[in-house]
């Protein structure tokens, strides 16, 4: 194994010298807290268990113990993990993850899916010389169902390690998977467990690429529709080791760091596990998912000598711009492959109620809105929980039967966010895209990303309705609107979008190849013809074109289209590409951004939620909600909870359809 580590051993070590240099830092009154940090981490851990052994004959005392007396926090905790052998450090993580109130799965998750065979025998043992209990015990005292099962699988460490694959073997376990979960009412667990848990992980990267040949599917994506839970969180934290232990870990940093607050143990724990074995590959990949260097988010997320110990470990800032390393060259073209291969089934959360009653339906509305008071519950209940086309029906059959208008009735009796997600409702997909591009576009200033987001996730069908809605709606062209109120490139890329003339169908893998080599030219032009050349492409191409596109743009360029957006562009410009290839990649996710800054930080922006709820309620807010939960841990029902309140809130709760 090559190790890709940022500490290695230091050349001409002493370890009396470093006992000693750690005991004068210890010595009098307050510490030298800078000579312990940079002693410690320019030594190897095989190093560090000299200096311990050498400061215990020097000074008959424990290293170890004078570290947590002299220092405090987070700092403390980061310098004494670092002085454990990697074995006892996982076995301490997974006492704590499983001790006292409450358990960790987290901490299971990440430590469980990620380590080798060996890594978990030597964790094995040395959690019984430290505890004097069975791993394994515990573990199971403290977890259940299926997530146990896989748990106490991985802890056998007998994941087949050989490297030989068996080509009949790879596409019967492919064929057992679909068995187990697609292809019935109901899923096999034990068949994927027992799969995931034992194939070595070339065999079960072919088996990946051979179940999405049979079912259009990334194991992913089955993952997500077959499984809940923390098993399903395992499942897929074993998946992304299998495909790429470096990504898997940028992920988790990732997570650690973002939004308030950090996970100091997440953060703590990643950052001295890897540090010898693979953290040049964790910040090439991390760069890659988040056009971030590493060491960039570490600096601007932590402080004091707890960040400069966490900087060292980190090794050194990523520019940037740089090209890839061959290994996140080839994660990248994989990512953009896999984004390639698999059709996403699309699942909404609201769908036709059964045995449907226009009639009855329009009379409870008016009930509820007759006299004193409104029952917004019952307005509620019958508005969220029928499709649009239904909601379509009580409009027409209310004016019918009572000779009034429902939205004009609906607009006096309720107020605020409650309306306008009620009346976001009753109006049709069109009419509701073309009042929001009005909205994006009326006032003072303008909402350049609501337009962005409507124009580029729209098809071209649902493009030609709004427009044909804006019209009638607002006696003018939307063409001409978005012409007054944006300018330049940008102006030009939306004109483009507004006319929804995308090509569609699948890839022309020549014309790809031609694509992405005129995309990589251009990128050394100037930055108009730049613009232009990427508008032209990313315009006017299919999606199942582009995603073949951007795949061999790396291979042209070595770098991500993602990257360059970012670098070589600004402003809408740069975000109305970066949608696009958002979109591409994965329109799912995409939304789930889009509503994580929507609800994020101080404020909430409802328009942009209530924009998103009531569109792909009947789309695809199934899988919006599995990446949102993929991405920032915690569920989008969490966040609406947290974010919302009263009837508004409730009814958010009612689209978004369940917990996750």
């Amino acid at each position: 194994m090559v190790f890709r580590g940022t500490v290695t051993d230091a050349p001409d070590f002493d370890p009396s010298a470093d006992a000693e240099g750690l005991y004068n830092a210890m010595k009098g009154i307050g510490s030298d807290k800078e000579t312990i940090l940079d002693l410690v981490t320019s030594r190897s851990n095989a190093q560090r268990q000299e200096i311990i052994a050498a400061y215990k004959s020097s000074f008959g005392q424990d290293l170890i113990e004078d570290l947590k007396y002299e220092l405090t926090g987070k700092f403390e905790r980061l310098i004494v993990s670092l002085m454990r052998t990697p074995a006892y450090h996982d076995a301490k993580e997974i006492h704590d993850a499983v001790k006292g109130a409450g358990t960790n799965e987290k901490c299971l998750i990440e430590i469980m899916a990620s380590r080798n065979n060996k890594q978990i025998h030597e964790m094995v043992e040395a959690y019984k010389d430290a505890y004097g209990s069975d791993i394994e015990e515990d573990i199971i005292a403290d977890t259940s169902g299926h997530f146990k099962k896989m748990l106490v699988v991985l802890l056998q460490g007998t994941r087949d390690e050989s490297g030989v694959v068996d080509a009949d073997l790879v596409e019967q376990d492919a064929q057992d998977l679909y068995a187990a979960g697609e292809e019935q009412w109901g899923t096999d667990e034990a068949k994927f467990i027992m799969i995931l848990g034992n194939r070595s992980v070339t065999h079960l990267r072919m088996v990946f690429d051979e179940y999405e040949k049979i079912t259009e599917l990334s194991i992913e994506d089955s993952i997500k529709n077959e499984l809940s839970g923390d098993f399903e969180t395992l499942m897929l934290a074993v998946v992304q080791c299998i495909r790429s232990v470096p990504m898997f870990f940028a992920r988790r940093l990732y997570k650690s760091m973002k939004g308030l607050g950090t996970a100091d143990n997440t953060l703590i724990r990643i950052m001295i596990s890897r540090s010898e074995i693979d953290m040049l590959d964790i910040r090439e990949c991390f760069r890659l998912r988040y056009e971030k260097s590493l060491y960039n988010m570490i600096k601007d997320d932590t402080s004091g000598d707890y960040k400069r110990t966490l900087l060292n470990l980190c090794g050194g800032d990523d520019d940037l711009a740089g090209e890839f390393f061959p290994e996140a060259a080839q994660i990248a073209y994989k990512m953009w492959e896999i984004s390639s291969m698999t059709k996403v089934q699309l699942r909404p959360t609201v769908r036709p109620a059964s045995s449907f009653d226009p009639a009855a339906d329009a009379q409870a509305l008016r009930k509820a809105m007759k006299g004193f008071g409104t029952d917004e519950d019952a307005i509620i209940d019958i508005v969220a929980q029928r499709s649009n086309a239904q909601r379509q029906e009580i409009r027409q059959t209310f004016k019918s039967l009572l000779g009034r208008d429902l939205m004009k009735d609906l607009k006096s009796e309720l107020s605020k966010n409650l309306e306008r997600l009620i009346i976001g409702l009753m109006l049709s997909p069109a009419e509701f895209d073309a009042k929001m591009m009005r909205k994006a576009m009326e006032g003072a200033g303008t909402d350049e990303h609501a337009l962005i987001e409507i124009l580029v996730t729209r098809s071209n069908e649902e493009i030609h309705a709004m427009n044909a809605a804006y019209q009638a709606g607002y006696k003018k062209s939307l063409e001409e609107a978005i012409q007054s109120e944006t300018s330049g490139h940008f102006c030009r890329i939306l004109v483009s979008l507004v006319q929804g003339a995308r090509e569609e169908g699948p890839a022309d893998l020549e014309r790809a190849n031609a694509d992405a080599q005129e995309l990589a030219d251009a990128c050394n032009a100037e930055s108009d013809d730049m613009e232009m050349k990427f508008m032209s492409i990313l315009c006017t191409r299919s999606f199942p074109h582009l995603r073949k596109v951007f795949q061999e743009f790396v291979r042209c360029s070595n770098k991500d289209i993602e990257q360059i957006i970012k670098k070589e562009m600004s402003g809408d410009v740069k975000n109305a590409f970066y949608a696009i290839v958002c979109s591409v990649k994965n329109q799912p996710s995409y939304f789930a951004d889009r509503l994580y800054k929507a609800m994020k930080g101080l404020g909430t922006d409802d328009r942009a939620l209530i924009r998103i709820m009531v569109s792909r309620c009947e789309i695809d807010l199934f899988n919006i909600r599995k990446e949102f939960k993929d991405t920032h841990d915690v569920s989008l029902h969490e966040f609406i909870q947290g974010d919302t309140s009263g009837d508004y809130r409730k009814t958010l709760l009612m689209l978004c359809g369940g917990e996750d």
